[in-house]
């Protein structure tokens, strides 16, 4: 207990240190993260304004030091606005530190409840905090100020509660249908998943959460549904390129045509949707769950390095079991590892030089995140299946340890 404490005293001595020293250039810098258009938002919405309004968000942007043309707008749905309400008490910068400070613990949180189940030996204890800080994806959401950490989060608590707390397990998925469009093929697996095992319980609720969410968004802007529909009619997101696979793809061979961008993810619904029927006897989101997330990833229409953070499950669980096999540790295996450790290093130069999220450098991230988790995953073959798979890689709390 009193090493927890000093921890905690030598954490935030350190985090006031680095306040004090670089505060103006903090301040500075802030207008160039995501969590301004949060805090905008926010102060929106405390106001009783249209949060999607870009006129009023780049006036309030450009009072904090925000130099583009165009606004940085919040893009997620109304049922995401609880979230960057209690922002708008104070300043963009103050904001941006309570949501940077929120996103660290929210990590913390999550690599512990992950690292509680992986089972670990005593000499690799120490892999999930290495693996997870130099996640390249990590440092993306941390720096951009983005909201990755609490996908991961929903996901992660999702798992924990979904045995023996659906209510609980479905609640928890509103943080993930903070970018909806992230998760097509997770939702379609879940929709089978709920149908075929009856688990109504699960989308109610989900039901429950997101109602819950918009009926406070109107407390605040009561036209907040109409406003929403009219800022996607005019976001311009078909014109943007976003560095993903099917954002490449498009820009290389087909740029004129934003439908393009959905047909990976309509191959992903339908590879989920059959690996789902290929394991519906033996189904667990404690296995299955991480392949889908990496499924996702790989497909999604548009999105950015820091959404990949919530791949983190599956990456730790990748990390242990390569680090638990001796027999592993020849010439071959240390060349691969250090390769894959390497193209993470890449990502982590691009972001310590300051390469826009948006660049074209990250597109392949998501590839290698799926190659990674292949190369552990040994071939075995499910009861009651005859479709190979991973070993069971549990990464939620079993029941007794979610009911604590």
């Amino acid at each position: 207990m009193m090493r927890r404490a000093a921890g905690l005293v030598a954490v935030t001595a350190v985090a006031a240190s680095v306040l004090l020293v670089s505060g103006n250039r903090l301040v500075r810098e802030v207008s160039e993260r995501d969590s301004i258009s949060y805090w905008a938002a926010g102060r929106l919405l405390l106001r009783h304004e249209n949060p999607y309004d870009g006129t009023r968000v780049l006036q309030l942007e450009n009072e904090e030091g925000y130099r583009e043309d165009v606004p940085l707008l919040l893009r997620t749905p109304p049922w995401s606005l609880f979230l960057v309400i209690p922002l708008g008490i104070s300043n963009a910068f103050w904001a941006w530190t309570a949501w940077t400070a929120g996103s660290i613990a929210l990590l913390i949180v999550a690599i512990r409840l992950i690292s509680r189940t992986l089972m670990i030996p005593g000499r690799l204890r120490r892999i999930p905090l290495f693996v997870s800080y130099l996640f390249a994806p990590v440092a993306a959401c941390l720096v951009s100020g983005q909201m990755g950490i609490v996908l991961l989060l929903g996901a992660v608590l999702f798992a924990c509660f979904e045995r023996e707390r659906p209510f609980r397990a479905g609640a928890s998925l509103l943080l993930m249908a903070v970018k909806p469009h992230l998760f097509i093929p997770f939702w379609t697996v879940l929709m089978l998943w709920v149908l075929a095992r009856r688990r109504y319980a699960v989308a109610v609720g989900l039901a429950t959460a997101a109602g819950a969410a918009v009926v406070l968004a109107l407390l605040f802007d009561p036209y907040v549904l109409r406003h929403y529909r009219d800022m996607l009619q005019g976001s311009g997101v078909d014109n943007e390129f976003h560095p993903v696979p099917s954002g490449m793809i498009r820009l290389l061979f087909f740029r004129n045509m934003f439908w393009v961008q959905f047909v990976p993810v309509a191959i992903g619904i339908l590879w989920c949707a059959r690996y789902f029927v290929a394991h519906r006897h033996v189904w667990d989101w404690r296995d299955h769950g991480p392949v889908l997330l990496l499924a996702c990833m790989l497909t999604r229409p548009y999105g950015w390095l820091s959404d990949e953070v919530v791949v983190l499950p599956a990456i730790l669980q990748a990390a242990v079991r390569v680090f638990d096999r001796p027999e592993r540790a020849n010439w071959r295996s240390t060349g691969t590892l250090a390769m894959f450790g390497a193209l993470n290093g890449v990502l982590l130069l691009a972001l310590l030089s300051r390469v826009p999220l948006g660049a074209p450098v990250y597109f392949w991230s998501s590839i290698v995140w799926v190659a990674w988790y292949r190369y552990s995953r040994p071939v075995t073959v499910d009861q009651g299946s005859n479709t190979s798979t991973g070993s069971h890689m549990p990464w939620a709390l079993p029941p007794a340890e979610a009911n604590k």
